[in-house]
């Protein structure tokens, strides 16, 4: 039976939102909470950029020490063979690669460099390249694709998978797509190609969770499983990209949708504490009402709704916010005298934290001077479990420093 899999972007298109940002440690960090939420795979960045490749070993060796549990990592790249070679000595077994495909972007972004034939020829030549370096999975991106030709769509989609793609990621990059076009469009093009066809749907029309909902079902009217694209929070180029945790919810709880084809085994008693650290990482306010894990998801004030809600919350109600976990209740975050550990405290400030969160430090020196790097980096007191994931990992997240730790 086929199933509907996550495969969230917030490290790559996430990361490109103007006029925010987040430190390799942050990305560390969000490899860590979709490994606590049970998401399928995170696509971690790029790997042939000089700036990202400490970041890229540093989580190939905490994935295998265990720190993301099963997730999977990825990278991004051009369809361009020279930067698959290049990032591939660096271990990820997972690669997507992006090339623009509508008539929109040959003329007015190419400008006469690709036609339709040479834009099939170019990621071909790095879908092959890919796998003769050992890649694992390939997952090819048609940016545009929502306004790229359907014809064309479906003879790149079948010359990607001749070169041993495993995906087509169909890019809703201007975000005008609505639900019922593009489930007709999925369902129709897995059909064709008979291979997975992968959401990446912007919010520039305010649909972009209910769009990748619908692809994802048009894909399970092929009978082929479903990837859906997310960020953590909706973030994301423009007006974002699809919300994670909407997606989820939406999936679950929908009428007429069956939870049960959700192939992932999510764990959303960890959505509030990333939708917040999110928040405070990226330095973007979460929304009130941000669906499932906004200060409001669960308020009533009005009488009607108020009473209904006391005597049973179900009556106004769609899911029990039980399943969110907790809101964070973080030792920097105290109020009154409190003492803090980072980049200019000293040791004693240290063991008192650590003690004071139960962590058991092996190695309090190195673990000592990665918490000084991390707080450097991000610019602001670190969380409760950023300070534990440095305490257990401080060989692996070493890595993001190379050179500064001798």
């Amino acid at each position: 039976m086929p199933r509907i899999h996550f495969l969230d972007v917030t490290n790559r298109d996430g990361v490109q939102t103007a006029r925010t940002g987040l430190s390799k440690f942050g990305k560390t960090m969000v490899n860590f909470y979709l490994g606590r939420l049970g998401v399928a795979q995170s696509e971690i960045g790029f790997p042939f950029l000089f700036h990202e490749v400490p970041y890229v070993r540093a989580q190939v060796a905490l994935a295998e020490a265990g720190a993301f549990g099963d997730l999977r990592l990825s990278g991004w790249c051009r369809a361009v063979a020279g930067d698959v070679v290049a990032s591939a000595p660096l271990g990820l077994a997972h690669y997507n690669l992006s090339i623009s495909t509508s008539d929109q972007m040959l003329r007015n972004k190419f400008r006469g460099k690709f036609d339709r034939a040479a834009v099939i020829a170019e990621m071909a030549g790095a879908v092959r390249a890919a796998k003769e370096a050992g890649v694992a999975t390939v997952g090819v991106n048609a940016e545009d694709g929502s306004r790229t030709d359907f014809a064309f769509l479906t003879d790149f989609a079948l010359a990607a998978k001749e070169a041993g793609a495993d995906r087509l990621r169909y890019c809703d990059t201007i975000g005008g797509e609505t639900p019922g076009r593009i489930g007709e469009r999925f369902a129709k093009l897995a059909s064709a190609v008979g291979m997975p066809v992968e959401t990446h749907c912007h919010n520039d029309l305010g649909m972009a969770v209910a769009n990748s909902v619908a692809g994802a079902l048009g894909d399970l009217e092929a009978g082929l499983d479903a990837w859906v694209n997310t960020c953590v929070n909706g973030i994301g180029e423009r007006s974002g990209n699809a919300d994670l945790v909407s997606t989820i919810l939406a999936l679950r709880n929908g009428f007429g949708v069956d939870h049960e084809l959700i192939g992932d085994p999510l764990d959303l008693s960890w959505a509030r504490r990333f939708a917040f650290w999110a928040a405070y990482a990226f330095g973007q306010p979460l929304a009130i009402n941000q669906p499932g894990v906004g200060r409001n998801a669960f308020a009533h004030e009005s009488g009607i709704h108020a009473d209904g809600a006391l005597k049973d919350h179900k009556n106004y109600e769609l899911y029990d916010e039980d399943l969110l976990g907790p809101y964070p209740a973080d030792w920097h975050a105290r109020t009154g005298r409190v003492v803090l550990t980072g980049e200019y405290g000293g040791m004693a400030g240290f063991r008192h934290v650590m003690d004071g969160l139960g962590v058991d430090v092996v190695e309090p020196d190195l673990t000592f001077k990665l918490v000084q790097l991390c707080n450097a980096s991000t610019g602001r007191p670190l969380t409760d479990d950023e300070l534990r994931l440095i305490a257990t990992y401080p060989r692996q997240l070493a890595l993001l420093y190379p050179g500064q730790l001798s």
